[in-house]
């Protein structure tokens, strides 16, 4: 048996745009699964819009995952402040720059990508979507 964890995000309404918006950071693909496909009928008295995504993840080649779905509008949805970040590390520092350039587009770069004394390249963004985003490559081993 093996056991995998995958971030899942909510949006209100922007699920889809963000899925697309973090498969073309990661060069990967999106499949999405709007409300009106789902048959489930509770989704509609929670004002859940046929349109939105009930269920979707953007995955790439790489390994990167995520999924979200929107959270119908009868349904409370209070983010906070930074409830979460979604870390990203891999091993390969072009990858990542890549990654952590098409997540600030429209964002805000809150530590930019540098070297930093754990890692050979760190940063952190919160993209156009409010999803705070930590970005690294992973520091060898010492010996």
């Amino acid at each position: 048996m093996s056991i995998t964890t995958t971030t899942h995000l909510n949006f209100r309404g922007q699920a889809r745009e963000a899925l697309e918006h973090y498969a073309a950071a990661f060069g990967g693909s999106v499949v999405a699964l709007p409300f009106a496909q789902a048959g489930d009928e509770r989704d509609a008295a929670d004002g859940a819009r046929p349109d939105e995504v009930k269920w979707g993840q953007a995955s790439a080649p790489s390994g990167f995952a995520v999924m979200a779905y929107d959270v119908p509008a009868a349904r409370p949805l209070d983010r906070g402040q930074d409830p979460v970040f979604v870390s990203v590390r891999g091993d390969d520092a072009d990858e990542i720059a890549r990654a952590f350039a098409g997540l600030a587009e429209g964002g805000t770069v809150r530590t930019p990508l540098a070297p930093a004394g754990y890692s050979p390249l760190f940063g952190m963004v919160t993209d156009r979507f409010g999803i705070t985003w930590v970005l690294d490559v992973a520091a060898a081993p010492a010996a």
